[in-house]
C-alpha cells in the first residue's frame, strides 16, 4: 500500500495520450479544432496584430544601419560579409537576411518589418506547440483547468514586456526570434522522445529535424547554444515522474538527439571562439554582477506584473524602462506567491522553479560580461532586449508545473489510480474566474507598458532622416556628392565606416555618385534634406597672377597656403578658368593624388584630399590644358548656412 501522500506516476491522468499521439497537436486541430486551440490561435493573432502595429510604426535603428552599410558595400554571399564578427556576435544567417532585404528594398522599412512579424508568428506557434506537448489535451477532448492554465502560459509569452525590445529592433529580432522558435521546437521534440512510444523511423525524423533547426538557430545567434542545455533540462523534468531515475530516462530515450545536438554544439562553439571578438576590451566582474542584478530586479521582476510603464529614451540610446519601487515590490510579491502556489499544488515544482531561476540569471552573465566596461551604464540592463529567451524559459517552466501531478492527500490510493482533477471545491471553483481576472489585469498592464515603449521607440530621428535623405539624393542624382557622416543622433562615429552615407545608401539606385570631387557642393543637413554646402577657411589660397585670357598654370605647380596643414582629410574649394576641358591632378604632401575633370570656361571645383603640407600640388593631365586659378579655401565641409552662405 502506498503512503497517504503518494502521487500518481503520471500527471493527473494515466489515460493521457501517448507521445506519438500528442507529438503533432496541429494534426488533430486541423480536423476538429478544440476550444483551447481556437483560443490559442486567437491569442496569437492578437499578438501579431499588436506586433504588426509596433513594427509598422518603427524604423531602422543603430545596428540595423550597420547591417545595411555592410550589405551595401560587400557581396552579400561572401564570407567577408556573412562571417563578420558583429559586436562579438557570429550570425551569418542574420547577415544573409539583412543582405537580401537590403538588396531587394534598400533603406525601406516595410520588408524588415514584415520579416519581424513573420519570425514572431513562427516563434509564437512553436511556443504553443511546446506548451501543448508538455501539457497535452485530455484523451476525451474536454477542456480542463489545465488547458486554461496552459493558455495563460501562452498569453504570458505573447504579451510580456520581456519580449518587446527584442522584437521591434530589427538587428535584435534577427538574433532572438529564430532562437525562440528553435528553442520551443527542440524542447517539444525532446519531450516527445523521452515520453516514449515513438517508433524508430519517427525518432530518426525528430533527431534530424531538431538538428537542422538547431543549426539554423545558431546561424542567426550564437546564444542559441543555450538551447541544448534547456532542452535536456526540460527532458529530465518531463521524465521526473517515471518509474526510473529521470536523468537516466532522459539520457537513454533521447541519446541520439543529445549526441547529434552535442556534436553541433561543440563544432559551433569552436567556430564562435575562433571567429568572434566577444571577449575583446575591458571587463569587470563587479560591473557584470551589478548589471545582472539590475536586469533581474529592474527588468524581469517588474515584467511579471506587466511593467515597466515608464520608458525613457536618451537618443541615440534605445528606450530604457524605469519601474517605480512599488512595481518592483509587486513583482517580487507576485513571484513569491506563484512559487508558493506552485509548490503547494504541484508535485516536483521546486526542481522546475530552480532550473528556471538559474537560467534567467545565468543567461544574463555572458552578455553583461561582454558589456561590462567601466563606461557601461547600469541602465543598459533596463533596455530588456536580452530577455526574450528568459521569457520563453519561464513559459516552459509554467507548462512543466501545469502538467505536473496535483499535490493531494489521497489515502490508500492505488499507484495507477487516476486522481480526479475536475472535482470542485469552494476554492477550486474560484480558481478560473480569479485567474481570468488576474490575467486581464496583467494584460492591461502589459499594454500600458507597450504603449509607453512604442511612444519612446518612435521618438527617434532615424526614420525621418532616412526618408528625407532618400528623396533628397534622388533629386540630386545628376550631381556627384561627397561622402559624409550620418548625424550623431542617427549613428555615432564609433560605427565608422558604416556611419557614412555612401554605405547607408549604397544599394539605392536613384541617387548621385559618391566620390572625392564635385562641381556642385551639396550636403545633407541633420534632418536629411539637401542643402548648399561650403568649405571652412582653415587655410586660404590667393588668386593666380594670370587671367582667363592668359592662364598661368600650364604644368605642375604649387598653390601656396597661408599656413601649414596637419595630416587629415581636407576639402579644397577652388575657382578656375580653363582654356579647354580635360583632367587635372590635385594632391597634398603624403597623400594620394586625385584626378578631377575640369570644364572649359569659368567654374568651381571641390576636391577631398588626404595629407598635410603648406601647398596644394596641381598638375594638368590633358595635353594643352592651362588654368587660371582664383581664390581658394582648404577646410571642412559644412552647411553653408553656418558660414552665412
Amino acid at each position: 500500500m502506498p503512503s497517504p501522500r503518494t502521487v500518481p506516476s503520471t500527471p493527473d491522468h494515466c489515460d493521457r495520450p501517448s507521445a506519438s499521439e500528442t507529438a503533432s497537436p496541429w494534426r488533430s486541430a486541423l480536423v476538429a479544432p478544440s476550444v483551447p486551440v481556437l483560443v490559442a490561435i486567437a491569442l496569437i493573432v492578437a499578438q501579431l496584430v499588436i506586433r504588426g502595429w509596433l513594427a509598422g510604426t518603427g524604423n531602422f535603428y543603430w545596428d540595423d544601419l550597420i547591417l545595411i552599410g555592410r550589405a551595401s558595400t560587400q557581396p552579400i554571399l561572401s564570407w567577408e560579409f556573412l562571417g563578420h564578427s558583429h559586436d562579438g556576435h557570429f550570425m551569418p544567417a542574420a547577415f544573409l537576411v539583412a543582405g537580401v532585404s537590403t538588396v531587394l528594398a534598400p533603406v525601406t522599412w516595410a520588408l524588415p518589418a514584415a520579416t519581424l512579424v513573420v519570425l514572431q508568428a513562427i516563434a509564437s506557434l512553436a511556443v504553443w506547440r511546446m506548451i501543448r506537448t508538455v501539457v497535452p489535451p485530455a484523451a476525451d477532448g474536454t477542456t480542463s483547468r489545465r488547458d486554461l492554465a496552459a493558455l495563460g502560459a501562452l498569453a504570458f509569452y505573447l504579451f510580456t514586456p520581456m519580449t518587446v525590445a527584442g522584437f521591434v529592433w530589427w538587428a535584435a529580432g534577427l538574433n532572438t526570434l529564430p532562437m525562440q522558435a528553435a528553442m520551443a521546437w527542440i524542447v517539444a521534440d525532446a519531450v516527445i522522445l523521452v515520453r516514449g512510444d515513438v517508433d524508430p523511423r519517427r525518432a530518426r525524423l525528430i533527431v534530424i529535424r531538431s538538428a537542422v533547426v538547431f543549426v539554423v538557430a545558431l546561424a542567426f545567434f550564437e546564444k542559441s547554444l543555450f538551447i541544448l542545455p534547456v532542452a535536456f533540462a526540460a527532458a529530465v523534468l518531463a521524465a521526473r515522474f517515471s518509474d526510473r531515475p529521470p536523468l537516466t530516462v532522459a539520457f537513454v530515450r533521447g541519446r541520439r538527439l543529445w549526441t547529434v545536438l552535442g556534436i553541433v554544439f561543440v563544432a559551433w562553439a569552436l567556430a564562435f571562439v575562433s571567429i568572434s571578438d566577444a571577449t575583446a576590451g575591458e571587463h569587470s566582474i563587479s560591473q557584470t554582477a551589478h548589471l545582472v542584478w539590475r536586469s533581474i530586479d529592474n527588468a524581469v521582476v517588474p515584467s511579471l506584473v506587466g511593467g515597466p510603464w515608464d520608458w525613457q529614451r536618451w537618443v541615440p540610446s534605445p528606450p530604457m524602462g524605469f519601474a517605480p519601487v512599488w512595481m518592483i515590490v509587486a513583482g517580487w510579491v507576485l513571484a513569491a506567491a506563484l512559487v508558493v502556489v506552485a509548490v503547494r499544488l504541484r508535485t516536483g515544482a521546486i526542481a522546475v522553479l530552480i532550473c528556471a531561476a538559474l537560467y534567467v540569471v545565468v543567461a544574463q552573465i555572458p552578455v553583461m560580461w561582454n558589456r561590462s566596461s567601466a563606461n557601461t551604464a547600469l541602465e543598459l540592463a533596463q533596455t530588456m532586449r536580452y530577455l526574450p529567451d528568459s521569457a520563453l524559459v519561464l513559459t516552459l517552466a509554467a507548462a512543466l508545473i501545469i502538467g505536473a501531478p496535483a499535490r493531494r492527500d489521497v489515502p490508500a490510493a492505488p499507484r495507477h489510480a487516476r486522481v480526479d482533477d475536475t472535482s470542485e471545491s469552494p476554492m477550486t471553483a474560484l480558481a478560473v474566474p480569479a485567474g481570468l481576472l488576474v490575467g486581464a489585469v496583467l494584460f492591461a498592464s502589459s499594454m500600458l507598458s507597450l504603449a509607453s515603449y512604442q511612444s519612446s521607440w518612435t521618438d527617434d530621428p532615424t526614420g525621418p532622416y532616412l526618408d528625407n535623405a532618400t528623396r533628397a539624393l534622388a533629386a540630386n542624382r545628376d550631381h556627384r556628392m561627397f561622402d559624409q557622416q550620418l548625424p550623431l543622433e542617427v549613428l555615432l562615429p564609433v560605427a565608422f565606416p558604416e556611419n557614412q552615407i555612401s554605405h547607408t545608401f549604397g544599394r539605392v539606385s536613384d541617387r548621385p555618385e559618391f566620390g572625392g570631387w564635385t562641381d556642385r557642393l551639396n550636403v545633407l543637413d541633420p534632418a536629411g534634406n539637401l542643402t548648399a554646402g561650403a568649405v571652412t577657411p582653415q587655410r586660404t589660397i590667393v588668386a593666380g597672377r594670370g587671367t582667363c585670357a592668359r592662364p598661368e598654370l600650364t604644368g605642375p605647380a604649387d598653390l601656396r597656403l597661408d599656413g601649414p596643414l596637419l595630416r587629415w582629410r581636407w576639402t579644397l574649394a577652388l575657382t578656375y578658368c580653363a582654356n579647354r576641358s580635360g583632367e587635372v591632378e590635385f594632391s597634398l604632401d603624403g597623400g594620394s593624388p586625385i584626378r578631377v575633370p575640369v570644364t572649359a570656361g569659368l567654374h568651381a571645383v571641390y576636391v577631398q584630399l588626404d595629407g598635410s603640407g603648406t601647398a596644394v600640388h596641381v598638375r594638368p593631365i590633358t595635353a594643352g590644358l592651362a588654368l587660371h586659378t582664383g581664390e581658394g579655401r582648404v577646410g571642412e565641409v559644412v552647411d553653408a548656412a553656418l558660414l552665412g552662405g
